[in-house]
């Protein structure tokens, strides 16, 4: 008799409940794809009363989520609480303790430890899989990990949130302020009640950790990202990006420079004619350039029961066939702390977006300031004529260092004519 590969499962919210009704659902699929059937031994949730819309039937149930990674009968365990420590750590170091394979779908618990937790899974003899924590139903970590492996990867960069990237797309398309669409968002169930972990770039930050650990062999390393959210980009930005021929996305930014990691999430102007200004609403992208494939595009929801579910299962499929691959590519000894490269060091072209007095010589003053830190303007967009209205001016830059472009800003929000503080987003070159 085949023996199944046995399962036990610590979270029962959505992605938990999408995988209990996908291995249900595909039990004859999954089993003949991988040899032998994947079934569920035992689940941990807090709340053993809540209708979740599937059968748990002769399933073991524990109240403590960790005495189940530890005591359960189970080859593999599945984290899917959440979080960079408490519960959902405590659960991954028992099943790793006990020699169990984990697959979880926890990208801050590995942005923050992602390191330290594949070298005792390799020292255990053991899988630590996680295509669930990076975009979702797209196969990313595959694409690096495997896909691309012969491959030198110059850079790594995506949609990686779903939220912003609908909240940006509804700005677009109806012309309604950010606080407007927000609350859209949330009550369409695509913003959580508090959203700063999404709007504010956390979110996509841990998922751009993780895909350049894999990328260049590094220790993830969070507190190397730079973070900006989405929060200050207006209706104007939006409709001004559209006038300049480009869409306003949140990309996370990953490439090895000559003085280290740069990782940077934060909007930027996408040309129109790129693949990636085109992804709306609520999906995702990762896009990869290595010497010899190119660039390789991946598009897809980035979350949801469905698609996270199916990237969970997909790492359960693989450990049933006994297909196991390194945890960041390479063994965990051989990652390397690279040192981050500082954003101030960055060289781009940028949008800056200015509220000023329509007056005689603001512009002279604001040119000026852009002249002396030696930053040379591509182009110049001023509307109309209402002497002492608040008017915006918006100025495009050639390609420039970031410092004299923050010292330039620094000058001209002192101007007295200036009235808002300067609105910047870079123009990536995709």
């Amino acid at each position: 008799m085949i023996k199944p590969l046995k399962i036990a499962i610590a979270g029962l919210g959505t992605v938990g409940a999408g995988v209990v009704k996908l291995l249900a659902g595909n039990a004859e699929l999954i089993a003949a794809r991988c040899g032998r059937p994947v079934v569920i031994t035992a689940v941990s949730a807090r709340d053993r009363r809540k209708d979740r819309g599937v059968s748990l039937e002769g399933v073991d149930w524990y109240d403590d989520a960790a005495t189940m990674a530890e005591r359960a009968d189970c080859d593999v365990v599945v984290e899917l609480i959440g979080g960079a420590d408490g519960m959902a750590r405590r659960v991954v170091d028992a099943a790793l303790a006990r020699g169990r394979h984990v697959v979880t779908a926890n990208k801050a618990l590995l942005a923050h430890a992602g390191a330290e937790l594949a070298a005792v899974a390799e020292g255990r003899g053991c899988v630590l899989a996680y295509e669930a924590a990076v975009a979702g139903g797209i196969p990313a970590i595959k694409v690096l990990r495997e896909g691309l492996a012969g491959n030198r990867i110059q850079r790594v960069y995506g949609i990686l949130n779903g939220t912003c990237n609908y909240i940006l797309t509804q700005m677009r398309r109806t012309g309604r302020p950010f606080g407007d669409v927000l609350a859209d968002a949330q009550r369409l169930g695509y913003a959580e009640a508090d959203p700063s972990f999404d709007i504010d770039g956390v979110d996509a930050a841990h998922k751009l950790a993780i895909l350049a650990a894999l990328a260049f062999g590094t220790k993830a390393d969070i507190a190397g990202v730079h973070v900006e959210g989405i929060r200050h980009i207006g209706a104007t930005d939006i409709q001004f990006a559209t006038e300049l021929g480009y869409r306003i996305k949140l990309l996370g930014i990953a490439r090895m420079t000559e003085t280290g990691l740069e990782q940077r999430v934060h909007p930027c102007m996408v040309p129109l004619e790129t693949p990636i200004a085109h992804v709306e609403d609520v999906f995702n992208a990762v896009v990869v350039e290595g010497d010899f494939v190119g660039r390789v595009v991946s598009e897809g929801r980035g979350a949801g029961a469905g698609p996270t579910a199916s990237a969970v299962v997909a790492d359960l499929m693989d450990i049933s066939r006994g297909r196991a691959s390194m945890t960041f590519a390479v063994p965990a000894s051989r990652l390397v702390d690279a040192p981050a490269a500082p954003i101030d060091g960055h060289r781009g072209a940028y949008y800056i977006r200015l509220m000023v007095r329509d007056r005689p010589g603001v512009i002279a003053d604001v040119t000026a300031a852009l002249r002396d830190q030696k930053v040379s303007l591509e182009s110049m967009i001023q509307r109309g004529r209402h002497p002492d209205a608040m008017v915006p001016v918006v100025l495009t830059t050639h390609e420039t260092e970031e410092a004299a472009m923050r010292r330039a800003l620094q000058r001209i929000e002192a101007l007295d004519t200036v009235l808002e503080a300067p609105r910047l987003i870079r123009i990536e070159a995709l």
